[in-house]
């Protein structure tokens, strides 16, 4: 352990540690680029597959304004993909977006998990207006090639 660094007002020292403190303070500008939009249509995207539940809020352009995860929420393992998990998922993307927006949501649902519809319910029931579901999972028009046939 050193010397303790004791300054006296108007010294040198005191000047260098109002500038430090002056730089590290934003600036008006940075805090006002900083503040969100606010959203009043936007887009959800829900891909629930048999392992996860991801949901990303968008604006009309396409810019993320929040999303989240099972996985992020701390469900582990099979709890990933319930609809319980699915449900958490969408409280806490509501308590991220509940100052900016959006409020009257196009969702769009992908996947075949067990979390699709509890996830569209879940934003219902917390007051969104829901104002089209569409769903844009992908369906394959002959499927993978068949196996060949098992000769005994």
């Amino acid at each position: 352990m050193g010397k303790k660094k004791i300054t006296t007002p108007g010294t040198e020292a005191d000047a260098e540690a109002k500038a430090k403190a002056n730089a590290k303070a934003p600036s008006p500008s940075a805090s006002a680029a900083k503040r969100a939009k606010r959203v009043q249509l936007g887009r959800v995207y829900v891909n629930a597959s048999y392992n996860n539940t991801v949901i990303t809020v968008t604006d009309e352009k396409g810019n993320v304004v929040a999303w989240a995860t099972s996985g992020g929420l701390g469900f582990s393992g099979p709890k990933k993909a319930t609809p319980f998990a699915a449900s958490k998922v969408v409280a806490a993307i509501a308590e991220k977006i509940q100052t900016t927006g959006p409020h009257d949501l196009h969702i769009i649902v992908k996947g075949i998990g067990s979390g699709r519809d509890s996830a569209i319910r879940s934003f219902i029931n917390l007051g969104f207006n829901v104002l089209s579901i569409k769903d844009a999972t992908p369906i394959p028009h002959n499927g993978p090639r068949a196996p060949k046939v098992r000769r005994v």
